[in-house]
């Protein structure tokens, strides 16, 4: 396991690039590790931009903060039970990048097979059921998602990502922004051309053999 000072600073760096990317405007957003037997997560109103060491908190996985006079992230459960679904899981990054949270707005999912990339990456982004931020419903509607797939839209809310590294998820963050925007700009060329089903499967075949 890595150190708190390596995972925190970890998280600092890829706050300030998901700023730098405007993936996580103003205070929208939070980011954490899993660490020992609880986590690592943004403190709440913090912005993911701007992050200093204060603003990471150890919180156990009853969403308790474990450092005197640092409160976590309101979301923090949805990152907690992700977690708990999913061991190989070690951080989660959750944005408001705006060609995502533009689907996510929208009530339109990215399980469409158009790119082969983002079919070998995620083999598709599905859409979670809108529910009042930093609830329990919130909660249930998306974490359930992570029994098949890495990432997740949530409906007039925005995108989170998990994966082994936190290198991997802001890879795929920026893989699915890319994609988000690629998707909206073939509705302005008169629609996408779809990878056929046995196209996708070859895709899939090839994921699964590596």
């Amino acid at each position: 396991m890595l150190y708190k000072k390596s995972l925190v600073d970890k998280i600092i760096k890829y706050g300030k690039l998901c700023g730098v990317k405007n993936y996580t405007p103003g205070t929208s957003g939070n980011i954490s590790a899993r660490y020992k037997d609880g986590l690592l997560i943004t403190a709440s109103g913090s912005s993911n931009g701007y992050l200093k060491s204060g603003n990471i908190v150890y919180t156990d996985f009853s969403g308790n903060s474990l450092e005197k006079g640092k409160k976590p992230s309101s979301e923090k459960f949805l990152h907690i039970e992700i977690y708990k679904k999913r061991a190989d899981i070690n951080f989660i990054i959750h944005v408001h990048a705006p060609y995502l949270s533009s689907f996510a707005s929208a009530g339109k999912d990215l399980m469409a097979p158009i790119m082969a990339e983002n079919v070998f990456y995620f083999g598709g982004i599905p859409l979670a059921e809108y529910a009042l931020p930093s609830t329990m419903e919130l909660v249930d509607n998306t974490v359930k998602f992570f029994d098949n797939y890495d990432a997740v839209l949530m409906a007039n809310h925005g995108f989170i990502v998990g994966a082994k590294t936190i290198e991997e998820a802001y890879n795929k963050l920026e893989l699915a922004e890319s994609y988000a925007r690629v998707v909206l700009n073939t509705v302005i060329l008169g629609g996408a051309k779809y990878l056929s089903e046995d196209e996708t499967q070859k895709i899939l075949d090839l994921r699964n053999s590596i």
